[in-house]
């Protein structure tokens, strides 16, 4: 990681959390503002598809409570 990097990322994570997740929605923002249409395509096929293999009922669905703690715990 670089040092601007790493002093960010500290920086970051002294945030509250409302703060913290504004900064992800303000950088997922930019990261989708400069992708190309290529890349905007790709994400408008997979969401497609995933809608059709959830409505197909060929989905495995995992609720929000598990996949929360399976994160906690690999950020441990």
């Amino acid at each position: 990681m670089s040092t601007l990097l790493d002093e960010l990322s500290k920086r970051a994570q002294a945030l509250t959390l409302e703060e913290r997740a504004q900064l992800a929605q303000q950088l997922l923002e930019s990261i989708e503002r400069e992708s190309g249409p290529e890349v905007r395509a790709a994400w408008e096929a997979e969401i497609a598809d995933r809608i059709a293999r959830y409505e197909r009922g060929e989905a495995k669905l995992i609720p929000a409570e598990d996949v929360f703690a399976a994160a906690r715990r690999l950020t441990r």
